[in-house]
């Protein structure tokens, strides 16, 4: 099981001058990193650069900064933190000091990392969809054990012989949903995949 961000987050530091502001995200997908990144970069600040995790994909920015100073160390925070499915966007005001590569790579990172400590976090429930086919005497059996297992009705078609259900729940309760229906429909119920 995995950890995300359960809200936004921001932390601020300055660093000789220059001003450093990290603000991160919970995504579930590689568009609303995107749209997280430019609702919270600012136009007229020195540079925004950023990082995302999401699965087995990740990207990173040093928009404009010297190579690998400023979205690596970003996505290193995230990596450090062992959180998945979160983007940070760390946007720097220039100070008039120069803080040259270990610098940048300390400030940026730092500022990342310190914005993802203090962060709320939840786990992240991996969700499985799922179709249920039963009779028609069986309808309230079905009904009765959505709340039970954690299942949510995204659809629900009526066909001449029974009632077609397309389902979305915990993996977890997967095999312990599918038992039940077994049990209480004897056996009418067929559960398989969408």
């Amino acid at each position: 099981m995995s950890t995300t961000l359960a809200a936004p987050a921001a932390h601020e530091l300055v660093v000789k001058h220059s001003r450093f502001l990290a603000k991160a995200a919970p995504v579930e997908d590689t568009d609303a990193a995107a749209a997280f990144i430019a609702s919270v970069s600012v136009p007229d600040a020195t540079h925004n650069c950023w990082a995302w995790r999401i699965g087995s994909d990740y990207r990173s920015s040093d928009d404009g900064e010297p190579a690998g100073t400023a979205g690596r160390p970003i996505l290193a925070a995230i990596d450090g933190q062992g959180l998945d499915g979160v983007v940070v966007v760390v946007t720097r005001w220039y100070g008039g000091i120069k803080l040259g590569a270990g610098g940048l790579v300390r400030a940026y990172g730092g500022t990342a990392a310190e914005c993802l400590r203090t962060a709320e976090r939840r786990e992240v429930v991996e969700m499985a969809e799922i179709e249920v086919e039963c009779p028609f005497a069986d309808l309230a059996a079905v009904h009765a054990a959505l709340p039970v297992f954690g299942a949510e009705k995204l659809g629900e078609d009526f066909a001449a012989d029974g009632v077609h259900f397309r389902l979305r729940l915990p993996a977890s309760q997967l095999p312990a949903l599918a038992s039940h229906l077994r049990d209480a429909t004897r056996d009418r119920a067929r559960v398989g995949e969408p």
